[in-house]
């Protein structure tokens, strides 16, 4: 299936990093904001004006100081009909352009003392004026303004003016947006992380296990909770479950019993001998039951044991009945000994029932091979038609069986794996040349 999932790491970072950005951008627009309030509303203006000026500025043939009709100046003056302005030197030479207000011609000898100003409210004219410094091919001039407030893109101009200030801000934002908030979302997540990974570990007989709630964010703990109340519910309903098996298996033996005693009081006969291999079934496939259940709860893994000792008196009291169904009995192993920590009785079952499944499934014909590696690998072989591969992992399923006419009630192969995984094992299926070949690895 297409995973649609969302990663919650990527959603926090690139959300906190938008929010970020969204606050930054916000401060720099109430500082220009906060700038047109207080700076003077000649501001987008001037700073062209200037330039302008800057650029036609210069001296004539006496050298009086002078400002040239550039193309540029005179579209300017063009766009803007209500601009005017008084140029001054350092020296006090002026020079004046347009209507200039009357308070505003009487400050004109005085501009070039002034660096800055905004000049607003002058008695008997509302207009708004400032001056300005340029620096200029004949030295500094100092520029009155006005007849163009809040004309231009002041706003525009501002944020030019104040880079300054969000540069730097934009230089420590960043580095925090793509380093800072995935780290920190990243660290906040990390329990979130701890708790899946121990969930994904916990095995089908973990009894008791429980996710930890004390590293994970405060609103995931009702999620983690509710899957340890789940994990608790499954535990009582198993429990439940292998109670009941556990007891039905218990009080098949008797009827079982029962049965066996009658028939075996039977006249001899094919009737007879028909109905006791049935009871017999039955029987084993209680015990089967039983074995399976109790190797549910797992093993006591208590003793050192000798798997070469162990496989040879599996074979040793299983040799009769192979031989008895038309086989030969091989048994080699690499070494006289090999140690292992675990339950005698439980690998005893496991290899027995192994060569069961070898007499049950070979058709009568050939050798039942049983060899023991000096890594600890136990290997039971026959020469029958074997398992198709699309069966072979199926067969360790309890009660499978690969057709529904088949012998027994499919629980060997899988108590088998069940008692392997008690010892920290695995069991591997395949087909030999011919045949079937099933290993024990411990």
């Amino acid at each position: 299936m297409k995973d649609t999932s969302i990663s919650l790491w990527w959603k926090l970072s690139w959300q906190l990093s938008l929010v970020l950005f969204f606050i930054i951008t916000i401060v720099i627009m109430g500082l220009c904001i906060y700038g047109l309030t207080v700076l003077t509303p000649n501001l987008a203006i001037e700073k062209n004006i200037s330039h302008l000026i800057r650029d036609a500025v210069t001296r004539d043939a006496q050298g009086r100081f002078v400002i040239r009709d550039t193309p540029n100046l005179n579209s300017f003056k063009a766009q803007y009909s209500d601009l005017w302005y008084v140029a001054a030197t350092v020296d006090g030479a002026y020079i004046t352009y347009g209507a200039v207000p009357t308070p505003y011609s009487a400050l004109a000898p005085y501009v070039h003392f002034f660096r800055d100003a905004d000049i607003r409210g002058a008695a008997g004219t509302n207009e708004i004026a400032s001056i300005e410094p340029v620096n200029t091919r004949v030295g500094k001039v100092s520029i009155l303004i006005g007849g163009v407030a809040g004309k231009g893109w002041p706003f525009l101009v501002l944020l030019k003016e104040i880079y300054p200030i969000y540069l730097p801000l934009l230089a420590l934002a960043l580095p925090a947006v793509f380093l800072a908030v995935p780290r920190i979302v990243q660290r906040t997540l990390s329990g979130v992380r701890k708790v899946a990974k121990e969930a994904s570990e916990i095995e089908a007989q973990s009894f008791h296990a429980r996710l930890p709630v004390s590293e994970i964010p405060k609103e995931i703990v009702p999620l983690v909770t509710a899957f340890n109340g789940l994990l608790g519910r499954l535990d009582d309903e198993f429990h439940k479950r292998q109670r009941f098996l556990l007891d039905a298996a218990h009080e098949l033996r008797t009827p079982i019993a029962i049965i066996q005693a009658r028939i075996e009081g039977l006249q001899a006969g094919q009737h007879r001998v028909r109905l006791l291999d049935d009871v017999a079934r039955l029987n084993d496939t209680a015990e089967q039951l039983l074995d399976f259940e109790r190797n549910t709860q797992g093993a006591e893994l208590h003793q050192n044991i000798n798997l070469v000792e162990i496989a040879s008196n599996v074979v040793a009291d299983l040799a009769p009945l192979a031989i008895a169904a038309g086989y030969t009995v091989s048994f080699q192993s690499e070494t006289e000994y090999v140690e292992r920590f675990g339950n005698p009785s439980d690998l005893s079952r496991a290899i027995s029932n192994l060569f069961r499944n070898a007499v049950d499934h070979g058709e009568n014909r050939g050798m039942i091979h049983v060899t023991v590696s000096a890594g600890g690998d136990i290997t039971v072989a026959d020469e029958g038609p074997g398992i198709p591969v699309e069966h072979q992992q199926l067969v360790f399923e309890p009660f499978y069986r690969i057709t529904p006419r088949s012998t027994g009630a499919g629980l060997g192969l899988s108590l088998v794996k069940q008692i392997v995984a008690n010892h920290h094992g695995h069991v591997t299926i395949g087909n030999a040349s011919p045949g079937t070949q099933v290993t024990i690895e411990l």
